[in-house]
């Protein structure tokens, strides 16, 4: 049975994986360090559990030591406004964490590294959809750390031979998305939705973006491991809706009559967002299986199950 290690699997999205991964016969093993990440996504899974840090050098013992056949990367700083606000603690974890991850994969002699990119490394696109093709001009520093350690990996493939298949994820939503901090749009909109909180809109919500289910995610990154190596691929659904237009079926979804308040846009966050994905399609054999209405209304309800979870807590 091939061992797989994830990087921040506690988390909204990793933990996602980990449970494809068990689905489809992997040994997983987990490393958080539980900052953002949370025990509950994965309690009762029959996994190995790390409680450890990537910014720490040990990380690299730690990974040799579990002799990984692959390792999934998604223990990350996410927010793009942090990343403005603290270009140094964003450098300290996507890059310097990273690289811990890439010493220890050459250590280990892995099969192959999947790591978790994003759309921000296109900065504003100058065509939609943006293909593979793009030039990757970031506007944030998030988006520059994920381009750096998308280089760092090419390199090392030449330098040390290491595999590594890049995803570049569009906005993902679902399920276990923690509303605070950056939190992605859809746990916001969720959680205000679910607690009768008027919640903000920057700019004008006309920005659209593509929103891509967390499941579909998932099942991209268990896909990588067997597909074609040194690959960068785009995880998205290929289609775009505004803000103003997510906001209203998210209303829909949730049976509510709310308004939105809307502020100043926020320095570093891009107008328009739209990845094709055709060659993710037959790259992977992997498509989006989850519509976008469809989704959100499982976010919805996983978000009121919380809420009255909180209630009963406390």
């Amino acid at each position: 049975m091939n061992k797989v290690i994830v990087t921040g699997g506690a988390g909204f999205i990793g933990s996602h994986i980990v449970e494809e991964l068990l689905r489809n016969d992997y040994q997983v093993a987990v490393i958080d360090n539980f900052s953002t990440g949370r025990e509950e996504n994965i309690e009762g899974l029959p996994i190995e559990v790390y409680d450890h840090d990537i910014t720490h050098p040990s990380v690299i013992d730690l990974i040799v030591s579990l002799s990984p056949d692959y390792i999934i990367h998604q223990a990350a700083q996410v927010s793009v406004a942090a990343s403005v606000k603290d270009l140094l603690f964003d450098e300290k974890v996507n890059i310097r964490g990273s690289l811990h991850i890439i010493k220890a994969a050459i250590k280990a002699k892995v099969k192959r590294v999947v790591f978790a990119s994003s759309a921000a490394v296109y900065g504003n696109p100058v065509a939609l959809p943006v293909t593979l093709a793009h030039p990757t001009q970031p506007e944030s520093p998030y988006g520059l750390t994920k381009l750096s350690v998308e280089n760092y990996l090419k390199m090392s493939s030449k330098l040390y031979h290491l595999p590594y298949n890049i995803l570049r994820y569009s906005n993902v939503y679902g399920p276990r998305q923690d509303s605070k901090g950056e939190g992605g749009v859809v746990a916001i909109f969720s959680d205000c939705l679910t607690t009768n909180i008027s919640p903000v809109i920057f700019g004008d919500g006309e920005q659209t973006r593509d929103f891509i289910f967390v499941k579909d995610v998932a099942r991209a990154n268990v896909k990588a491991l067997s597909a074609r190596k040194n690959i960068s691929v785009h995880v998205s659904s290929g289609s775009c809706i505004s803000i103003n237009h997510l906001f209203h079926a998210m209303k829909e979804a949730a049976g509510s009559n709310m308004n939105a308040i809307y502020k100043h846009a926020r320095p570093g966050d891009i107008r328009h967002s739209t990845l094709a994905n055709e060659e993710t399609k037959s790259m992977l054999n992997w498509e989006p299986s989850i519509e976008l209405f469809e989704g959100l209304q499982e976010t919805i309800q996983f978000s009121k199950k919380a809420s009255q979870w909180q209630l009963i807590k406390g």
